[in-house]
């Protein structure tokens, strides 16, 4: 299994909310679910929230360390498989699918005993179908859109670029419907974007357009958030943007 994690932000309930999982295990979800069937959560009230509700500079270290506890005792105990967790509200949760339940205090126990001050709740319950993963944790489509955005953001920064400055950014949209194929254009050709080549991939086709835009982390998500719902609309799909490296 490869495992890796992503970090984004989504909405929860009305607040917002910071989201770490496993994005790894999502290739094997559908063997893991006859092996972990149960759902586990160690929810934490945290002491100092920020003016958002989710962890604060200096409260950081020490539910870091809380963390680090409970996935030692993850491997102590041998009982499961540390999926996510989320800061939302003024909490933080740790949510884990269980191999086996017999050993859940003791997993608990050694856990958590240097962080008595904390209040905390915690539970499992039976989730063979992996909702909790599938639907809480993992992202939608424009979640994981913001993701990747993110990612090209902090790879131009790398370059010293100045991701305040406009510039020509490519984007590519593939056809649903290649009947609609006018319709796509002329929809943004009426945003102002400039059609720039026809292309395929795995046999789909589609055309790669570009516009002037500023690349900054929220600019670029409202662009392509938009984009995904106008091209939506006309029989399309989005796939993601390239620039150039610009420096100040």
């Amino acid at each position: 299994m490869q495992e890796y994690w992503e970090l984004y932000m989504k909405n929860l309930d009305g607040k917002p909310a910071s989201i770490l999982f496993n994005a790894g295990i999502s290739m094997d979800v559908e063997k893991f679910k006859y092996i972990y069937p149960q759902i586990a959560f160690v929810k934490v009230k945290l002491k100092e929230p920020n003016e958002k509700g989710l962890i604060s500079q200096s409260e950081e270290p020490e539910i870091t360390f809380l963390e680090d506890k409970l996935e030692a005792s993850l491997i102590k105990f041998r009982i499961g498989k540390y999926v996510g967790r989320i800061f939302s509200d003024g909490y933080v949760t740790f949510l884990y699918y269980l191999q086996f339940t017999y050993n859940w205090q003791d997993f608990l126990d050694f856990a958590l005993d240097e962080h008595a001050t904390y209040e905390m709740t915690t539970a499992y319950q039976d989730d063979n179908e992996w909702n909790y993963y599938n639907k809480l944790l993992y992202p939608n489509f424009k979640e994981w859109q913001i993701i990747q955005n993110h990612k090209v953001c902090d790879a131009l920064k790398l370059k010293e670029d100045n991701l305040y400055l406009a510039r020509a950014i490519e984007h590519k949209a593939f056809f649903k419907d290649e009947k609609r194929k006018d319709e796509v254009v002329a929809k943004l050709e009426e945003d102002g974007f400039k059609i720039q080549s026809d292309i395929s991939k795995d046999g789909v086709n589609g055309i790669s357009f570009y516009r002037i835009d500023k690349p900054f982390y929220t600019d670029i998500d409202e662009l392509t958030l938009n984009l995904i719902d106008k091209l939506e609309e006309v029989g399309a799909s989005y796939d993601g943007w390239e620039t150039s490296v610009v420096k100040s």
